[in-house]
């Protein structure tokens, strides 16, 4: 049976290639180039989304990316890359990567208390670990630097530009942890003329946001400078009933990003970029549904339900967040070849306070037990790291009677360093407590290069290849009240460890033009993400081994093409990944509480197609969307030694992966006589069942959902005004971003739009 689906499945795909060859000659007869753009280290602002033709012309805008750290046409990239512009999320109220995903139907965002528990899944794929001993498998870029940790990339989406997701592994051009993928944030960089804006926005359910920013040239030709700051705080949308609980499920954020670009003359730029943002929030779980009359009578007067918003903590959860950094971004061009440099230092401390039980009174004490002991839990994390790429980018270079060169090939480095502390504080009968110290520090050195071969005007060879070496150690001490493990915390140990390992990825690929209108491109990508230890609070012997790295073999099938003089564009991709060495969280019983051990759990697969699709039959009317249809799954499960939980999940779908997920928005653009105009805008996201728990309890599904979301605009641009009023989820659909099982419960994690709210945004600019 298991056979007879994967021809099953297999017969999809090959349906899906059969279909994207006849897309392939039916856009042949289009009439737009597929340009790539002359060699260069970086996009450069508002040219990075500038639209092509004459003003007010019926043509789909043309995207300039740099996934290939180089800038170049999205429409001629061999790879399959989901680009969203600053100005619609800023209109969306998208403002963090959790609600991003929402536009983007191959990415999904895991929260669960915290930075430390976020993580990002593209077609399927993530990692899901709070050790630091571990790397994320998508890595997060902004302005070309990476970011080691995941819980790094939780940051307010200040000035930017665009958002580029590159689908698929990347190990490459981008590094080790991006064995699925890159999220690629591109700011905006300052322009010759001194320009800034004030921009204000406020919602129901007390969200407000203020930004503002200026910029301009100091020194005309020389020296351009821009700063930009946003505050934004949100009560929440979940009730703490204990005595003066009020709101959670909020934030407050406050952050500065300065950039400063000096051109000492025509072959050299600089781009110094500095960075701070402080945020406090209190994510909290909501109990969904209860199983057993011990959990409903600890959590009264509270009654869990699919819909529920509200909570019982005499202590709110709350988490202080601090990530800033600096960086350096040297080019220098001669002859053709640009030299490229980022050097950059990053610092991450992050402070948890989280609980779950309240413990005010003696009517509470009295509803604690063995079984649902009060827990409080502190943690505190202080994480740097610095880095520095050296990268140089060719022309293309002319090869006697054998077509054209170009590549781009570089070095990196980067030295991280993570200390943490962990207190949990247990009540029952009694109070007793455990503390873990541990830190881990990882130094990773790489050389890699790429080189596109041009086979005369329509045939290109892609070939790259990266050697990565890996060099990770850690230390853990865990003291304990008690000599025996009891509810949450284990007994008193120490160890350290340490390991190194090289490691390879690599890309090799095909490209065609069937006219300049239709590309499309075969690539094979090897990803590569390294070794890791399992550090945590409770931390045993079992995990002092270090985990083998993680390994996957990935093929690509894409067709990029625009017809109707550019008023449509269309790109699909296929694909099938196998991933080795799968490194995953199995959950464990020992002592009685449910402990985490990350594993190589065997091997993971994810395949299916996606479709990008931008339409514009008027100079006013536009219409995007994007559909993903993926199958990720366990192939064969390695169970650990002693495994108290079950294994058998050879055939189960990954976590956080959805069969299908589409997204549609529609967009209408009315001018009037006074030279104001109005804007339209209605956008629909659809998301199908979705299984949060890799052990597939069915209590950790949730079921299909659509959320609708519309906005009106009324702007003035030559005046530089404009005013928006934006409703959210229209219909009213409430849906968990996450489903927490335990014995005899279930949370789920509540989105800011579990319910219809609006909202009014207004812009100044001068």
């Amino acid at each position: 049976m298991k056979r007879q689906h994967k021809n099953n499945k297999h017969r999809n795909i090959h349906a899906g290639v059969a279909l994207g060859v006849l897309l392939g000659a039916h856009f042949a007869h289009g009439a737009e180039p597929v340009t790539v753009d002359a060699p260069e280290a970086q996009a450069t602002g508002a040219a990075a989304a500038a639209a092509a033709g004459a003003p007010g012309e019926a043509v789909v805008a043309s995207v300039t990316v740099t996934a290939t750290r180089r800038s170049a046409s999205l429409q001629s990239v061999p790879l399959a890359v989901s680009v969203v512009s600053g100005e619609q999320l800023e209109l969306a109220n998208r403002t963090s990567i959790d609600t991003v995903v929402q536009e983007i139907p191959s990415a999904a965002f895991r929260q669960q208390g915290g930075n430390k528990d976020s993580t990002l899944f593209v077609r399927g794929i993530g990692t899901i670990s709070t050790s630091p001993g571990v790397e994320p498998t998508v890595s997060t870029v902004v302005d070309g630097v990476v970011y080691a940790r995941p819980g790094q990339a939780t940051i307010d989406l200040l000035d930017i530009d665009r958002i580029e997701v590159l689908r698929g592994p990347q190990g490459t051009l981008f590094g080790k942890n991006a064995s699925s993928g890159v999220l690629n944030i591109v700011s905006r960089t300052p322009t010759e003329q001194l320009s800034g804006y004030v921009d204000a926005s406020a919602y129901t359910g007390h969200e407000k946001r203020v930004r503002a920013g200026i910029g301009g040239a100091l020194r005309p030709g020389v020296l351009r400078a821009s700063i930009n700051a946003a505050y934004a705080d949100y009560d929440g949308n979940v009730t703490n009933v204990h005595a003066g609980g009020g709101k959670v499920n909020g934030y407050e954020r406050r952050g500065v990003r300065g950039r400063l670009e000096i051109t000492p003359n025509a072959d050299t730029d600089i781009a110094l970029i500095a960075d701070y943002l402080k945020s406090e929030s209190s994510p909290t779980l909501a109990a969904s549904r209860q199983t057993s009359a011990p959990f409903a009578q600890a959590i009264l007067p509270v009654v869990a339900g699919a819909e529920n918003r509200q909570v019982n903590f005499d202590l709110p959860n709350a988490i202080d967040d601090i990530n800033k950094g600096i960086s350096a971004q040297v080019n220098w061009r001669r002859n053709g070849y640009t030299l490229t440099s980022i050097t950059a230092w990053r610092s991450w401390d992050n402070t948890q306070h989280t609980t779950t039980s309240p413990i005010g009174n003696s009517a509470e004490l009295a509803r604690i037990t063995s079984a649902y002991p009060a827990t409080r839990d502190i943690g505190t994390l202080e994480f740097r790291q610095a880095s520095q790429e050296l990268r140089i980018a060719s022309p293309r270079i002319a090869l006697s009677s054998a077509g054209a060169v170009d590549y781009v090939a570089g070095l990196f480095y980067l030295h991280g360093k993570d200390r943490e502390t962990y207190r949990r504080i247990v009540t029952t009968a009694a109070t007793n407590s455990g503390r873990a110290d541990y830190g881990v520090e990882s130094d990773s050195y790489s050389a890699f290069g790429e080189g596109t071969f041009h086979l005369g005007p329509a045939w290109r060879v892609i070939a790259g290849a990266r050697w990565t070496r890996d060099e990770l150690s850690y230390d853990h001490v865990r003291t304990s009240t008690q000599s025996t493990a009891f509810a949450g915390v284990q007994p008193g140990t120490r160890n350290q460890g340490s390991t190194d390992t090289d490691g390879w990825s690599g890309r090799l690929g095909l490209q065609h033009d069937f006219s300049p209108a239709a590309t499309a491109y075969a690539t094979w990508s090897r990803g590569y993400k390294g070794p890791a230890y399992n550090v945590f609070f409770n931390m045993l012997l079992r995990d002092t081994l270090a985990l083998a790295p993680e390994t996957s073999s990935s093929f690509e099938l894409g067709l990029k093409a625009s017809a109707f003089h550019r008023r449509l564009t269309a790109n699909v991709a296929l694909f099938h990944t196998d991933y080795a060495n799968y490194q995953a969280n199995f959950y464990d019983t020992v002592a009685g509480a449910v402990v985490t051990r990350l594993v190589n759990a065997g091997d993971v697969s994810t395949r299916g197609v996606e479709l990008d699709v931008t339409a514009r039959p008027t100079a006013q009317l536009t219409f995007t969307g994007a559909f993903a249809w993926t199958d990720a799954q366990v192939d064969a499960f390695n169970c650990p030694p002693a495994a108290a939980a079950s294994c058998n999940l050879d055939g189960k779908t990954l976590p956080f992966a959805p069969r299908f997920k589409g997204f549609l928005r529609g967009a209408y653009n009315v001018p009037l006589a006074s030279g104001q105009e109005v804007n339209l805008s209605l956008d629909y996201t659809y998301q199908s069942r979705t299984q949060f728990d890799l052990f597939q309890s069915p209590d950790a599904i949730q079921p299909g959902y659509g959320i609708v979301n519309a906005a009106v605009e009324l702007a003035q641009p030559a005046a530089g005004w404009r005013v928006a009023l934006v409703g959210k989820n229209l219909a009213n659909e409430s849906y968990a971003t996450n489903l927490v099982t335990g014995t005899g419960y279930v949370h789920r994690g509540v989105p800011r739009d579990d319910s219809r709210y609006f909202g009014i945004t207004a812009r100044k600019e001068f």
